[in-house]
């Protein structure tokens, strides 16, 4: 039985002008320059809403602290797996440590001990990393409160907080915190209850491709 051809791009970079062009055409970038621009795209293409760019938040300095952070190949701190995935690891360099410890027995017997989630335990048991590198959650809200935790008690700070948890409980209170207190350490995130570990990972990527190029 003969069902026909369908028809579709299968060309990637033609896939990648189109949508890229979809982006620019239909989202209101006008208040974003430069790197910022990159960022708000790459977001808008990771989630498929143009209207993401309304509730995205760039600290003045984040795009120039990341690109610092990278090309002093500082680690990359993740709060889930999949934003450590999610990450084009060509576009790093080659020794820059990519790192999440979600899976590890260290987190879970920490998250035990404390009564907390293994993500904001994660960030405990990286802390020692944290220093001028970047930290990216994406997924859990608890890391992000738990960052904040610590750098009130005196975490060497990282260069660049990217702070894009998604959820309903907790998720919009912590970006909140984050935009009205970032302890001085310049940031990305998107308010509300939107975000997520491919949109956390495409800041990181936006950052990292501007600096290949």
């Amino acid at each position: 039985m003969n069902h026909g051809t369908t028809h579709y791009i299968r060309d990637a970079a033609e896939i990648y002008r189109q949508s890229f062009e979809t982006i620019r055409r239909e989202a209101d970038l006008s208040r974003f320059s430069g790197g910022q621009k990159d960022i708000a795209i790459r977001l808008v293409h990771a989630c498929g809403m143009v209207d993401i760019v309304d509730d995205l938040v760039i600290s003045d300095d984040a795009v120039e602290a990341g690109r610092q952070a990278l090309a002093k190949a500082r680690p990359i701190i993740c709060d889930v797996e999949m934003v450590r995935r999610g990450i084009i690891r060509r576009l790093l360099p080659k020794d820059l440590p990519v790192l999440c410890e979600i899976s590890s027995e260290a987190t879970a017997q920490l998250a035990r001990a404390h009564a907390t989630t293994r993500s904001a335990a994660a960030m405990e048991v990286l802390c020692e990393e944290m220093a001028g590198g970047i930290v990216v959650i994406g997924n859990a809200p608890t890391a992000l409160f738990h960052l904040l935790e610590m750098m009130d008690r005196g975490l060497a700070s990282p260069a660049l907080i990217i702070g894009i948890p998604v959820g309903f409980v907790g998720a919009v209170e912590a970006k909140d915190a984050l935009i009205a207190d970032s302890r001085g350490v310049p940031f990305i995130a998107v308010r509300g209850r939107r975000g997520g570990s491919a949109m956390a990972a495409a800041a990181v990527n936006a950052i990292a491709g501007e600096l290949r190029a």
